[in-house]
């Protein structure tokens, strides 16, 4: 095999990467080392969003964002169904009534079946309704106003929304919070952040989108994941610093090995 100059170092950077990450996630499922991650507010929140609506004889309801799964807000919207999941397990426990609503057609059957699943999973399969899951439209603005009027039709008592948000964040958030409506935003949407921070009760920021999934399942081999994904932001960080230094001293080694 034969690599192009300019990308040998690309390369074995590519395999060093990938065996760190594997092995954190062995070494992790196997019980060699134990990952914990820092207590984040808005997670711990989900489960009193689903408490307060099961009180109030209300529904909750759960958006997994604007995204879709085949363009590149695929990674926030297969985070988003992963909390979904755990939505389920938690709303199905508790004997929630339990609103779903969908933007894309894609997402529409993966959020439908995993619903399903979580009930199933839960013992509670005769609790599980079609209309739970419910697509609203693909155009941005028919999506917020159909939520919004579900909103007022359904007297939702909490909202968890996770994913992708664009311009209908404001809407969506200011909207339920006028209503007295318990909010939960999960996004790495920068540009969205300040509005769900100004109208949402609790807002999971950035990063913390991809690792709520570990966080809240507790799974070993995904914490693992994101262990390893931690190391090789230090790792980085460390080249980074060490080529600073060394091109302020004159040195142009890691700017002959990056092109290599």
């Amino acid at each position: 095999m034969t690599i192009a100059p300019g990308n040998v170092f690309g390369f074995w950077m590519l395999i060093a990467i990938s065996a760190l990450v594997i092995y954190t996630i062995r070494a992790s499922e196997r019980g060699k080392f134990k990952v914990t991650i820092r207590p984040i507010a808005g997670l711990e929140a989900i489960e009193e969003c689903v408490g307060r609506a099961t009180e109030m004889g209300r529904p909750v309801h759960f958006s997994p964002g604007l995204g879709d799964i085949v363009t590149t807000s695929a990674p926030d919207t297969l985070a988003a169904l992963q909390i979904l999941s755990y939505v389920t397990d938690v709303a199905a426990k508790y004997d929630a009534r339990f609103l779903v609503t969908i933007r894309m057609p894609n997402v529409y059957p993966l959020a439908t079946e995993t619903v399903r699943q979580g009930y199933i999973a839960a013992n509670k399969a005769d609790s599980y309704r079609d209309n739970m899951v419910r697509y609203v439209s693909s155009d941005q603005d028919a999506y917020a106003a159909g939520v919004i009027g579900l909103f007022h039709q359904e007297q939702v008592a909490s909202s968890i929304l996770a994913g992708l948000y664009m311009g209908e964040a404001l809407l969506l958030a200011e909207s339920a919070a006028r209503l007295g409506i318990m909010q939960v935003a999960i996004t790495a949407s920068v540009m969205q952040v300040p509005f769900f921070v100004a109208a949402c009760d609790y807002t999971v920021i950035g990063e913390e989108l991809y690792a709520a999934g570990a966080y809240l399942t507790n799974d070993k081999g995904r914490l693992g994941g994101i262990a390893g994904q931690d190391y090789i932001k230090l790792i980085v960080i460390g080249i980074i610093l060490i080529g600073t230094l060394m091109t302020s001293a004159g040195s142009n080694a890691i700017q002959s090995l990056l092109t290599m």
